[in-house]
């Protein structure tokens, strides 16, 4: 379904992890469902934010290890020089 854009699997995938006795995968089916349509337009379509994803989270990371260190222009500098 991940590899193949195959979204439109979803509902049936729910409805055998639902069918199964796994209480912790019944809690990631209700965070799916709570918004099924864009879950299943991020498996179906092929555009991905992934490349962005992962600026942001290398970001966020930097700014975790300056956490009370410096301000935003210091912040600045090492993204730039981390690229």
């Amino acid at each position: 379904m991940l590899t193949q854009l195959q979204g439109e699997r979803l509902p049936e995938w729910i409805a055998a992890v639902r069918a199964d006795d796994l209480p912790s995968m019944h809690t990631f089916i209700n965070g799916l469902e709570r918004d099924l349509a864009a879950v299943t337009a991020g498996l179906t379509l092929p555009w991905s934010s992934g490349v962005v994803e992962g600026h942001v989270n290398r970001i966020k990371m930097i700014k975790r290890q300056m956490y009370g260190r410096a301000g935003f222009k210091l912040l600045r500098k090492r993204v730039l020089l981390a690229s």
